[in-house]
């Protein structure tokens, strides 16, 4: 397939590690958070780290919108989804989320609240237009990336006056996300992690470009890369990090640029602009609360605001303690170092939302054998690697 194939090819990426081995210099570590969950998955998938010289370490960030979404919040959308008028639609990666009480969307589905997994928010408005007796309440979750189909959904509502539909939303911002975890200070209970330079996220940068990064790089003298997703766009992408580190830069640069520009998708973000405003606040699982982190929908929109029109107030729950989601969120733990892990929580009975979601770090670990032959790979590096990726 046109521009799939071109980058999974192992001669090349081997040639791109050879680059890398030759380009570390000795003494020196380079740890590089991958902020989005699909290039944590990639990683793990080829067996990228494989490849790489042990100075440079790939740390993993929370760019999982289910993972980072705090219990409190999935509480209120059980308690919402339980309410006889409503009707809860939700994307997939969230009905098997941990709650509060061992619940979850899917238990309070069995126990009869009315819940539906959907594809799009199209799919949520057909919803509203063939139950005009319901009230059809949309799950937005997602960073930058999900949010342009949230504020069409509320603008086509408007459009053709449906008014039993609403948002409860979640959306987050990446930008935030980086600032806070380049300025908060030591915290005890989760920790935190030194980070040298970043992999830039591929689908958010498609939207919002990559000028938002420029301020991380001035401010902070962090180099980040934007990557696509394939293997060789990340293990190119590495390269140019160890480069800027090399030379002493910190500069976004765009590794992605089949589909990322400086300036992003204007259409998509005016339109975000139109329905949604910054919140104050917003609560992160592994963060904590991250100022202007998230958004809410604007005065002129709130009748579509499911925490308004439903009289929503916050709630806080506690974490399983034993879980380390939010270390692994932070890039302060590894999957492996959660005793949990592979253990009482798997993707059959997951106990953290970080083994729930398909972007998860525990999830990846899981799936691709991390967790059984990591010991083996440390040996061999190479030859670990090179047997995912294919030999042309």
């Amino acid at each position: 397939m046109k521009y799939i194939e071109e980058f999974r090819n192992g001669r090349l990426a081997r040639a791109i590690a050879a680059r890398i081995h030759a380009e570390v210099q000795p003494g020196r570590s380079y740890r590089l958070m991958e902020f989005c969950g699909g290039h944590t998955h990639a990683i793990f998938k080829y067996g990228i780290q494989d490849l790489l010289p042990k100075q440079v370490e790939l740390v993993h960030g929370p760019g999982c919108p289910v993972c980072v979404l705090p219990i409190a919040r999935l509480d209120l959308a059980i308690e919402l989804a339980r309410r006889p008028e409503v009707i809860l639609c939700t994307y997939g990666d969230l009905m098997r989320v941990p709650a509060s009480r061992k619940q979850s969307l899917l238990r309070a589905k069995a126990e009869g609240a009315d819940i539906r997994m959907v594809y799009s928010t199209l799919d949520a408005l057909a919803l509203a237009r063939a139950h005009p007796q319901r009230q059809v309440v949309f799950f937005a979750i997602g960073f930058e990336t999900t949010t342009p189909p949230s504020a069409a959904a509320v603008l086509a509502a408007q459009a053709q006056g449906i008014g039993n539909f609403s948002l409860y939303c979640n959306h987050v911002l990446t930008p935030a996300a980086i600032g806070h975890i380049l300025q908060a200070p030591d915290v005890r209970e989760i920790g935190t992690v030194a980070i040298d330079g970043f992999l830039g996220p591929a689908h958010v940068s498609v939207v919002i470009g990559s000028e938002p990064y420029e301020y991380f790089a001035e401010e902070f003298h962090k180099p980040v890369v934007i990557s696509g997703f394939e293997p060789l766009d990340v293990m190119q992408s590495v390269l140019m990090l160890v480069r800027q580190l090399n030379q002493g830069r910190a500069e976004v640069e765009n590794q992605y640029t089949r589909a990322v520009s400086r300036y992003g998708n204007e259409h998509a973000q005016q339109m975000v602009s139109e329905v949604f405003e910054l919140r104050r606040s917003f609560e992160w699982r592994g963060l904590g609360e991250v100022p202007y982190s998230a958004l809410t929908l604007r005065p002129a929109y709130r009748d579509y605001d499911a925490e308004v029109r439903f009289a929503l107030s916050a709630t806080r729950a506690l974490e399983n303690k034993a879980c380390a989601c939010p270390k692994i969120l932070r890039g302060a733990a590894k999957p492996t170092d959660c005793k949990l892990f592979a253990k009482q929580c798997t993707p059959q009975t997951p106990l953290g939302s970080c083994m729930v979601s398909d972007e998860g770090a525990c999830a990846a670990y899981f799936k691709y054998g991390r967790h059984r032959f990591a010991a083996a790979a440390e040996a061999q590096p190479v030859a670990a690697a090179t047997v995912v990726l294919g030999g042309s």
